[in-house]
């Protein structure tokens, strides 16, 4: 494991990315559709190591999503602090995502953990941009497997969301939307009496981009057995 010292400044932790990436790994990455451009090649699980020596400190992450640097993001989704992070930051930071990795890493690691969580899905489904689109989805889909929580009738919105953009062809946003509609449906059987219906009708929609979300949900829910 690469090693990261105290003190945890900014300048210190760019620079131990730079010493731990691994170049030969970024074609691999870019195969797989991430932006690599600026990238170093270091593993999720060293960045998850180094986020739980940092712990959370607020100024750090800021100034690593300030280098706009692939690794230093995602680790500032690690070490953000979700009690000062901000509705305006986390809107923010969505319109900057250039990467699937990145977007999907944050709302795992933070925007799932901030007040009033689905509020926010709900609105970045309704931004324009591609990758900020898809975090509202992607969110959504991270709240379905970790709200424990959350009550049936409160997907009934998120489900909304997804026959709303379920026309939008652009590839990050049919994953998301997907994505979402199935891990909704697969919360419980309560749960999937809400989403399998919708995801019959996208498959039986008009648009190409609606019935790849529907037939794909309509099969994966049917697996699981609800």
């Amino acid at each position: 494991m690469p090693h990261l010292a105290p003190p945890f400044t900014a300048t210190r932790v760019l620079a131990a990315l730079r010493r731990a990436g691994d170049p030969s790994s970024l074609p691999f990455l870019a195969a797989y559709g991430i932006d690599v451009s600026r990238a170093f090649g270091v593993r999720v699980p060293v960045l998850r190591a180094w986020a739980k020596q940092i712990g959370r400190d607020q100024r750090l992450a800021q100034a690593l999503w300030r280098s706009r640097l692939h690794e230093a993001r995602i680790l500032a989704s690690m070490v953000a602090d979700p009690a000062v992070f901000t509705r305006r930051q986390a809107e923010a930071w969505a319109r900057d995502f250039r990467s699937w990795d990145i977007c999907d890493q944050c709302c795992l690691n933070l925007f799932r953990r901030l007040p009033r969580p689905h509020a926010l899905a709900l609105a970045l489904t309704r931004r324009r941009a591609e990758f900020t689109r898809r975090a509202g989805f992607s969110l959504l889909a991270v709240l379905a497997v970790h709200d424990k929580a959350a009550p049936v009738a409160s997907w009934r919105p998120a489900l909304a969301a997804v026959e709303r953009v379920a026309g939008d062809a652009r590839p990050m946003v049919m994953k998301g939307a997907n994505w979402a509609l199935r891990q909704i449906g697969k919360r419980d059987a309560a749960c999937c009496r809400l989403a399998m219906p919708v995801a019959r009708r996208l498959a039986r929609d008009a648009r190409a981009s609606a019935r790849w979300i529907g037939h794909d949900a309509v099969r994966e829910l049917r697996l699981t057995g609800r």
